[in-house]
């Protein structure tokens, strides 16, 4: 994610409007198009307001204006052109110009709210201001507490990640389709990293009643204890030592990642964290999975519950308790 891009919400009539800026110098960047998105009119009559307030003076056109290097989509390529931007002050002034009723309600929450708060050094988020959570330096330091706190939790590998993903993102959204579509894949994805089988996957093919432990690693109860049903359906309890370990430094050194990004101030998104899982795999060389797999979770299960019933029968019969244990012990020393 380049570091200038930011993503501003404010609110019309109790409806979110989402709009695309960049931030640099204590202030907002738009590009012509993006404030005719935002004022609903074309980008020629926002060129003929801006012709006019700099042709009177009203602002000055060196101070107010600035080239950013932005990518464009131009047919099927992503190109990176030099684009003119405009700062707040030119924004809201072409506001008071624009005929619209989106630009009266913008120039009033940007006059009102946006000024007063950016001049702190915070990119506003609507929701956010009201749960006292701005985007300065106290969210990043609040950003890297949460993070250490990830780390030091006993949470399974891949809820840590889930966590920075829920923990992380400015714009997080439980009832988001990224966000469903995120927790559905990230357990897959590290296991396919490490194995090249998803959770799936690795349950169909490993669980096989006739081995030790049911072919299981670990398990709740473990070691002495009895494999449950509750046991089967967990992926990462059938990794070896080899694979538990290279998931477990994966995990580590995507959590030093989230640490780096908060350390650096750099504001993430959902779909920033999505990319970003993808591109953090390929970066360790690790394979990336696409695509659901070849088998489905209840297909595994499945085969995992009918595993299971062999061995529930033979771990009954050869299960010694502690009880058992114990009457031995008794036994042994009357004798």
């Amino acid at each position: 994610m380049n570091q200038e891009h930011k993503i501003v919400l404010y609110q019309v009539e109790d409806t979110n409007i989402y709009v695309n800026v960049m931030f640099k110098e204590d202030t907002f960047w738009m590009t012509q198009k993006a404030m005719a998105d935002l004022f609903e009119c074309t980008t020629d009559n926002i060129s003929l307001h801006l012709k006019n307030i700099y042709k009177e003076e009203e602002l000055d056109e060196n101070r107010t204006t600035e080239f950013f290097s932005v990518v464009q989509n131009e047919g099927q390529r992503n190109v990176k052109r030099k684009v003119k931007c405009y700062n707040l002050d030119a924004i809201i002034a072409v506001g008071y110009r624009v005929n619209s009723k989106k630009a009266t309600r913008f120039r009033q929450w940007a006059t009102k709210t946006l000024k007063e708060y950016i001049t702190k050094g915070f990119v506003l988020n609507d929701d956010m201001l009201k749960n006292g959570r701005p985007f300065g330096k106290d969210y990043f330091d609040e950003l890297l507490e949460r993070i250490r706190e990830i780390r030091a939790s006993e949470r399974r590998a891949y809820q840590k990640i889930t966590d920075v993903f829920e923990q992380c993102s400015y714009d997080y959204d439980k009832n988001s389709e990224i966000t469903k579509a995120f927790y559905a894949f990230v357990q897959n994805k590290l296991h396919f990293s490490v194995t090249g089988k998803t959770a799936a996957e690795l349950i169909y093919e490993r669980a096989d009643s006739e081995k030790p432990a049911m072919g299981l690693t670990t398990w709740k109860d473990s070691p002495d204890g009895k494999i449950l049903k509750r046991d089967i359906g967990i992926a990462k309890n059938y990794l070896n030592e080899k694979e538990l370990s290279r998931l477990n430094r994966l995990v580590t050194m995507f959590i030093d990642y989230a640490e780096l990004m908060a350390e650096d101030e750099i504001l993430m998104s959902m779909q920033d964290w999505v990319d970003q899982t993808n591109q953090f795999l390929l970066n360790n060389r690790r394979k990336v999975l696409n695509g659901k797999g070849k088998i489905s979770h209840d297909v595994a299960m499945q085969k995992a519950e009918k595993e299971y019933e062999v061995f529930r029968v033979k771990q009954d019969r050869e299960y010694v308790s502690e009880f058992d244990r114990e009457v031995e012990k008794y036994l042994k020393g009357n004798d």
